[in-house]
């Protein structure tokens, strides 16, 4: 299997990163970002653009690849929705629509937040979002979209890039809540599943991440 992750510099990507170059049954990594993510690995190749609208000049590499793993994001905090759906849903939908252009049996999956707005009407600004951007991407034309909901993640050892809040959170809140908590080589795990086997629905919360690991 050949996949390619976005936001390997973040703490959710870093982790997913790290279980795709342990796992047996991934072959080859294409890091997709703005900015060189500084590890060396044998499966592990970089295509760094200033701007993931210049991702339709690289048809003929990501032609080959099996999933994509979107883990690139940001968080909402100081902004209002016009700006959050910049950062959002016109970064992740455009680029995802290319892809499914470029190859459409590619398996694409978006790493979104637990509590999302599906019916995109609700009171939370991000919730809203963010369930607009699922809602699109899964019209798009792939073999398989999913949409990660994790909750609380602990990360991997060795990662450089783990939030605060998720250091100090993670250990703390695992014992009392062992089912919305997550491994992020659990995370990884059950993308490379999802893509191997699918899974029979499209959006994944945390305990459906967790069985998709397994």
């Amino acid at each position: 299997m050949k996949v390619i992750i976005t936001g390997a510099t973040g703490m959710v990507g870093e982790g997913v990163l790290f279980e795709c170059l342990d796992n047996p049954l991934v072959t080859e990594v294409l890091v997709i970002g703005r900015k060189h993510y500084n590890k060396n690995h044998p499966k592990l190749k970089e295509l760094i653009i200033k701007d993931f609208s210049e991702i339709n000049n690289h048809s003929d590499l990501l032609e080959t690849y099996d999933g994509c793993f979107f883990c690139a994001g940001a968080s909402s905090v100081g902004e209002n929705e016009e700006s959050f759906t910049k950062k959002t849903y016109d970064f992740v939908v455009p680029f995802a629509t290319t892809i499914s252009h470029i190859n459409s049996a590619m398996t694409f999956i978006y790493v979104s937040g637990n509590r999302t707005d599906s019916t995109e009407k609700g009171k939370v600004m991000w919730a809203r979002v963010k369930g607009r951007t699922e809602n699109a991407l899964m019209k798009l034309p792939f073999k398989g979209q999913y949409n990660f909901r994790p909750a609380i993640m602990t990360g991997s050892k060795g990662q450089k890039n783990i939030k605060l809040i998720y250091k100090i959170l993670g250990p703390l809140m695992s014992p009392f809540f062992p089912a919305k908590t997550l491994k992020l080589s659990e995370v990884g795990k059950a993308m490379i599943n999802a893509v191997l086997k699918g899974y029979q629905t499209q959006i994944l919360e945390a305990d459906d991440i967790f069985k998709l690991s397994k």
